[in-house]
């Protein structure tokens, strides 16, 4: 293997040595997410034809793991890194700032997209689950991983102690999660929430993720990915100009 190779599995191999908590502790979460909303609401809310609820929670809930643990992944290894002080090892490497990105990057896209997997393969014992266009699934779910893994990477790059990064995830990645349709459709809200929840990048790849499995949506897919590509080219691109100027990472 090469640099960026070996670095993209020792990230990978970071997570799946302690699956029991990186993998399992978020799927057993998404489910009593499912198990409390969808037996709470089952019986009182109608989002489309045809769908139950429950149906409707599941691939909300597998996006919001995948792009909480994408996130996740790549900025709790650099401030762990960087609180540790074994950062240092890896800047003596001849790894450049674009391997630094594929890998810290391509794993969080990994890690991200087994959770959602594992969301999906319990939750096939409560209900079951269409697959109208699998190509906007997987679209929508590898570009929502890259996104968040970039994200997570600006934040650990920009965070020096964990309470930062704990206040980044909790005053910006949970509000913006829990606000962009996972539990509800936004045609379900009064007008004024609605205009702003299309600001809110993360209603565009939930929603888009969720046209793969219903056909329907509360927006055009094709909108849906524009926006959701718009922003992951912009994130990118400040993340890769981070790595390349060194930000906090020599200091």
């Amino acid at each position: 293997m090469n640099g960026w190779q070996t670095l993209l599995y020792k990230e990978t191999l970071r997570f799946w040595k302690v699956a029991f908590q990186t993998i399992a502790g978020p799927v057993l979460t998404a489910m009593l997410y499912l198990l409390i909303f969808g037996h709470a609401l089952e019986d009182h809310v109608k989002v489309y034809n045809q769908i139950s609820y429950t149906a409707f929670l599941v691939p909300g809930l597998a996006m919001m793991s995948l792009l909480q643990n994408a996130f996740a992944n790549s900025s709790s290894s650099l401030i762990m890194s960087k609180v540790m002080g074994n950062l240092v090892f890896l800047l003596l490497t001849p790894l450049n700032y674009l391997h630094w990105f594929i890998a810290y990057v391509g794993a969080s896209v990994v890690r991200g997209v087994i959770v959602g997997a594992g969301v999906f393969a319990v939750s096939a014992f409560f209900t079951s689950i269409s697959f109208v266009a699998p190509l906007w699934i997987v679209l929508f779910a590898l570009m929502g991983a890259a996104l968040m893994g970039t994200l997570g990477l600006i934040a650990g790059l920009w965070a020096e102690k964990f309470d930062q990064l704990a206040a980044f995830q909790n005053f910006v990645v949970m509000p913006m999660t829990f606000l962009s349709g996972v539990f509800y459709s936004i045609h379900s809200l009064p007008p004024f929430w609605q205009g702003v929840s299309h600001f809110n990048p993360f209603f565009y790849m939930i929603d888009g993720f969720r046209y793969g499995f219903f056909g329907v949506s509360d927006v055009s897919p094709w909108l849906s990915l524009s926006v959701v590509g718009g922003t992951l080219l912009v994130v990118s691109l400040i993340g890769l100009q981070l790595l390349r100027s060194g930000y906090k990472l020599r200091s």
